[in-house]
């Protein structure tokens, strides 16, 4: 619930609270968080006691820019962002006071690395069709099943797990979402290694997985439900990220075109405007729908941005590649690594066009994504489908 009385005067006031009472420069880092958490200034449209002040989602900048003037910590929000844009919202929503409790304060500080295990590899833009199953005994369920393309598995403490719990009624119903222990030992992470070279993503084995029925999210059969909530905020999460004004993959084109300028030319000047202009729409509409969630909970809008997130990071990367002539076909470090974040920046421009290619696959594919955008926000009818009121176990495989 709103605070009405939490405004961005009295947020300025409990952050220079926080500040005085544990001054970033002599403060462990570690400690600086918990005790921002505890005052409600992690995220603070949470509510209280749960690292939030009831406050709108739109002054949580007020809090951000007051501590960064200070040169406070963050959170390292690109290593933890699983479990801050789609584990998080998705236990506030379902879960029950104890497990807010237990798992949004080590989520929000990074103490506790999450990880998503939704997609199969017979499951994947088709996620309801999934066939992990998860079978009850007594007060737990015993899960048996493979997953794959899972992001920081390799780091991970919890994931968020659907599981096929009903055969014998159609597939979007008979789906629970769980909290899992990464460390059971019938976890088996095994690292793929993609065409940039490092092992980012992984494959992970569920064999008699035991999950106590009290991390179950949301009621037996309602995971599809639940799981929407957690799939919104992913493509927010993917496609909506704040940036400045020549955030992301744009900036550095815009940076080699400025300091050399022996390899413009008139045709790759007009393709680099254009997509600059693309790339500040996209900016400022994701800013936009940032402001419309401070009123609720993200839509199928989100699937827009998740769109034009991976088009533009495509035709970037590639006029990158173009602009550097036989330059941008040299490739800096293939070595095998398991990375614990995604640095588009970071590398050279060989590693920001292979890695681009992964952008329309992740986080639903764009194919869905059209479809999603089409039949929910466009309001079109939807594609005549088969496989509507037919029981999972005899759908064809």
């Amino acid at each position: 619930m709103t605070d009405s009385r939490t405004d961005a005067a009295e947020l300025r006031r409990r952050t220079q609270e926080l500040l005085a009472a544990h001054p970033p420069a002599t403060t462990d880092r570690l400690d600086f968080l918990r005790a921002r958490f505890d005052a409600g200034l992690a995220w603070v449209h949470y509510p209280e006691g749960l690292g939030g002040l009831g406050a709108p989602r739109s002054l949580q900048a007020v809090v951000d820019a007051e501590l960064a003037a200070a040169g406070a910590p963050d959170n390292d929000p690109r290593r933890i962002g699983i479990g801050l844009g789609m584990a998080a919202p998705t236990i506030l929503q379902y879960g029950t006071e104890e497990q807010k409790r237990r798992f949004l304060h080590p989520l929000w500080t990074g103490e506790e690395v999450w990880c998503q295990l939704f997609s199969e590899p017979g499951a994947g833009s088709d996620l309801a069709a999934l066939g992990t199953r998860a079978v009850r005994e007594g007060e737990e369920w015993v899960v048996n099943g493979q997953k794959v393309w899972t992001s920081s598995a390799h780091l991970a403490r919890w994931a968020i797990l659907i599981a096929r719990t009903d055969p014998d009624v159609p597939k979007h119903r008979g789906i629970t979402y769980f909290v899992c222990d990464m460390t059971d030992p019938g976890v088996e992470v095994r690292p793929l290694r993609q065409i940039t070279g490092e092992a980012e993503f992984n494959e992970v084995f569920l064999t008699g997985v035991r999950i106590p029925d009290t991390r179950r999210l949301g009621e037996v059969g309602d995971g599809w439900r639940v799981a929407q909530t957690t799939l919104n905020n992913e493509r927010v999460a993917i496609g909506g990220a704040r940036l400045p004004r020549e955030g992301g993959m744009i900036g550095p084109v815009a940076g080699t075109w400025r300091e050399r300028p022996e390899l413009r030319t008139h045709d790759l000047h007009q393709r680099l405007l254009t997509l600059w202009v693309e790339a500040e729409v996209a900016r400022l509409t994701g800013e936009r729908l940032r402001q419309q969630l401070a009123a609720g909970q993200p839509g199928p809008e989100g699937a827009g941005m998740k769109l034009a997130f991976a088009r533009l990071n495509q035709e970037i990367s590639g006029l990158e590649v173009e602009l550097l002539g036989a330059e941008g076909l040299l490739y800096g470090d293939w070595t095998m690594r398991r990375p614990e974040l995604v640095d588009f920046t970071g590398r050279d421009a060989g590693y920001r066009y292979l890695r681009a290619k992964g952008n329309s696959i992740e986080g639903g594919t764009s194919e869905i994504l059209l479809n999603i955008v089409a039949e929910r926000v466009l309001g079109l009818p939807a594609e005549p489908r088969t496989d509507k009121d037919v029981a999972w176990k005899d759908l064809a495989r």
